[in-house]
């Protein structure tokens, strides 16, 4: 609050040149302090149109936000049903993998097995044949040669 000012009185009241600079003081005064309402009303303006921009980009950002969290959530959620899928493949064909690996190896075992079976009945058949010969072998004789003075005569 300004000083309240003083007049020299005079004769028909105040000095009115004094009163007069004082009113154009006061109105130079009220003019600027004006300009300043009018210079803040402007910068309030702006900063209410700046606001109302940043709401909007926040808004915006936000909706964006929203939509790229859902866009991921849908990702993720299809990828988690392909992994499924992937893996309940994986494992279908990895039972029967193992399924035809054990009839293989099923296989395998009774062929190694008919195989051992005809290598007994061989053997005891070779068995029997070695010993007929053996015996044969045995009862072989062997004609005395003569003696080599009547051969070189």
């Amino acid at each position: 609050m300004a000083e309240q000012a003083k007049f020299s009185i005079m004769k028909n009241g105040y000095n009115r040149y004094e009163v007069d600079d004082e009113i154009e003081r006061l109105s130079k005064e009220l003019e600027t302090a004006l300009g300043q309402v009018e210079n803040y009303r402007r910068l309030t303006e702006t900063a209410n149109e700046q606001l109302t921009l940043i709401k909007e980009k926040y808004q915006k950002l936000t909706n964006q936000i929203e939509i790229r969290e859902k866009a991921a959530d849908d990702i993720s959620r299809i990828a988690l049903k392909e992994a499924n899928r992937i893996i309940s493949s994986a494992q279908n064909n990895a039972d029967s993998i193992v399924q035809e690996a054990i009839a293989t190896a099923r296989v395998i075992l009774i062929e190694i097995a008919r195989i051992s079976n005809e290598a007994s009945d061989v053997k005891a058949d070779m068995q029997t044949k070695i010993n007929e010969l053996q015996k044969t072998l045995d009862e072989f004789e062997i004609p005395t040669a003569m003696d080599e003075k009547w051969l070189k005569g």
